[in-house]
């Protein structure tokens, strides 16, 4: 302002022209270094450097374009700024300086407590080297020793010697009771040790040590009010420490230490016996641990004693192969079953027994369980003896995995070759007797048709003959003549019934599906029950006595819904699939209640259902009912034809 008055529209300067004999603007230009040096002292040469830059642009122009004299205030404007420019360099030297003094100052400070520091770290060291060598003696002496008795008393006397008190008292915590137990103890009577022989958790300072976890200081025990019994008072136990022992994260047992006169305990010692404590709380633990471990092993032992025993003298045949079908071990049972020595069995592989056949189902069973799948067990294979004969065996394999590996099969087979002898000749014999019956059945409908119904229609044609012939026989008589008529005629009709019943000619000269549909037909004439048959599949025609067995299966089923059922409709099933043929009869009746086994049915008088299952197994099938009382029967039978 004071630079440029006329300019900025000032009428007079505040300054004379002459000062000290400078001119005005000389002397304005000396006062710009004030902004200058005030701007470097304060806020640092870097902005006093940058404030001289804004001075040079301000005593410029007048420099250049105003002043009278620019050569002169061009030469006093350059002594300005020179002056600025070393003054702020002056400045950041100065700076600089006294940063450089401050860092030593710093550095000086810390490592001075650097020092003071690793003095202190030193000290801390020595002790913890003098406490780990301690407990590392301790810990070597606690492990030598896996007996539960000897151990207690070797750390009693080293926690006497480690902390030189009167008194040490070790209780452990035991799981099933929850209650500290005494189990060793130095420097107090035998009656006072009886008195805190055991104590619950939170009872006494050991109780409350065992359930809180932490240790606990007792400056006066014999004056705390808390302490009960006369013995505990005459042992006049003063200063106490009591730690909790720890293994795997919990508190085992408490350990003690007392003195009978005044002493306070530092933390460096409530330290050491909380460290003593926890390497002796370990090695209890591990003592017990191994204790439980022979115990376990011993038990071990003996069971698999009783196994062996159980294994060499089983009825049953049973053996382990390993993957590859390797066998590896087996019992008496098995050198009977295959004829091989128990000696030899175990170099053998169970590729010598099996033929292809069975080979490709065990490898089926190998397969299913290895994939964690399903086998319905037992199963049924065939074995092949050393002398050439095949045996039929009920076979169960089990995978035997250890580590989550499978190593190994098991297997436990019985022998029923002769049972399945006998299930063969019984099978036979009930198949030659049902091959009897029906010829039975079919000679009796032959009779029946060529014998009988031909008399009783000879008999009719008499008799009409007779009634003709007689126009004049008396009305009475001839009204009795014609009652005898019908009834022949009706015997006549039930005993065509009763040959279509037995055989009926539909089934030899149609199949089953017209003997199926005349046999609903019959159900809905004589009992007005609706039916229907439906079929599935692509319609096929088996052997005469398929058909037979089939069609009796279902006759006897619609028999039994036109009996017992009291039902209004059945419906007749017969699917024809790959390999298998169902056929599946139901009904809406009043149902009932079937045992869980469809071989019971003869205990509650159901033979019909009984000569139902008979014949299913002709066909190596399967019969399943079901019912339910007011839910109506399903009969479904399945035959692999």
């Amino acid at each position: 302002i004071h630079h440029y008055p006329h300019q900025i529209g000032l009428p007079t300067a505040l300054f004379p022209d002459l000062l000290f004999g400078l001119t005005r603007h000389a002397v304005d230009r000396v006062f710009y270094l004030i902004p200058i040096i005030y701007a470097g002292y304060v806020f640092g040469a870097a902005f006093g450097l940058a404030t001289t830059f804004v001075t040079l642009l301000l005593m410029l122009p007048r420099a250049l374009f105003i002043s009278p004299s620019p050569p002169d205030a061009l030469f006093e404007t350059a002594i300005v700024i020179l002056v600025g420019v070393l003054a702020n360099l002056w400045f950041r030297t100065r700076a600089k300086q006294m940063k450089a003094i401050e860092e030593r100052e710093q550095a000086t400070a810390a490592m001075v407590t650097a020092q003071e520091r690793l003095r202190l770290q030193i000290r801390n060291t020595m002790k913890y080297e003098k406490n780990l060598t301690t407990l590392s003696n301790i810990s070597s002496l606690l492990t030598q020793s896996l007996d539960l008795k000897s151990l207690p008393r070797s750390a009693i006397d080293m926690v006497m010697e480690v902390m030189g008190v009167e008194v040490v008292l070790l209780f452990i915590l035991e799981e099933k009771t929850r209650e500290l137990v005494l189990i060793a103890y130095e420097g107090v009577s035998q009656k006072f040790a009886q008195s805190v022989g055991r104590m619950r958790l939170g009872e006494g300072f050991n109780g409350q040590v065992a359930e809180t976890g932490e240790p606990l200081l007792v400056e006066d025990a014999s004056a705390d009010p808390g302490l009960s019994g006369e013995a505990v008072r005459q042992e006049n136990l003063q200063a106490q420490l009591i730690v909790p022992m720890r293994a795997g994260g919990r508190v085992v047992g408490t350990l003690c230490v007392a003195m009978r006169q005044h002493r306070k305990f530092n933390t460096e010692e409530v330290e050491l016996l909380t460290a003593i404590g926890n390497e002796t709380g370990i090695a209890i633990e591990n003592a017990r641990l191994y204790q439980e471990q022979l115990g376990i092993a011993e038990q071990l032992r003996q069971s698999e004693k009783n196994y062996r025993e159980l294994f060499e003298s089983a009825h049953d045949a049973i053996w382990v192969h390993d993957l590859e079908g390797n066998i590896l071990v087996a019992n008496k049972a098995t050198e009977t079953l295959t004829g091989f020595s128990i000696e030899g069995l175990p170099n053998m592989n169970v590729k010598h027994f099996l033929s292809s056949k069975s080979l490709k189902l065990a490898g089926e069973v190998r397969h299913r369980l290895l994939h964690g799948q399903v086998v319905t067990q037992p199963y049924e294979q065939h074995l092949i003896r050393r002398n050439g004969t095949e045996a039929t065996l009920m076979l169960t394999t089990n995978l035997v995995s250890s580590n989550g590996q499978p190593r190994a099969f098991q297997n436990i087979a019985r022998d029923i070759t002769e049972e399945k002898r006998m299930e063969e000749n019984l099978r036979f014999y009930v198949q030659q007797i049902t091959r009897a019956q029906e010829e039975e059945r079919l000679r009796i409908a032959r009779e029946l048709h060529d014998s009988t119904a031909q008399t009783l229609i000879a008999l009719l044609h008499q008799l009409e003959n007779l009634l003709y012939d007689k126009a004049k026989l008396p009305v009475g008589e001839a009204r009795e003549l014609w009652v005898f008529h019908e009834r022949i005629k009706d015997v006549l009709q039930e005993v065509r019934h009763l040959g279509r019943d037995l055989r009926p000619s539909i089934l030899d000269d149609a199949g089953l599906l017209a003997a199926l549909r005349w046999a609903i037909r019959e159900l809905k004439t004589e009992h007005s029950v609706e039916a229907d048959l439906q079929v599935h599949g692509d319609e096929r025609r088996f052997s005469q006595e398929v058909e037979l067995i089939l069609f009796r299966i279902a006759q006897e089923a619609l028999r039994n819904i036109g009996r017992h059922s009291h039902a209004s409709k059945a419906e007749v099933l017969i699917r024809f699939g790959e390999g298998k043929t169902a056929v599946i009869i139901k009904d809406n009746g009043i149902g009932f209640q079937p045992p869980d086994k469809v071989g019971d049915l003869s205990r509650s008088g159901k033979l019909g259902l009984v000569g139902m299952q008979e014949r299913v197994r002709l066909l190596d099938g399967s019969l399943e009912v079901k019912s339910e009382p007011g839910k109506g029967t399903t009969v479904i039978v399945e035959a692999p034809i």
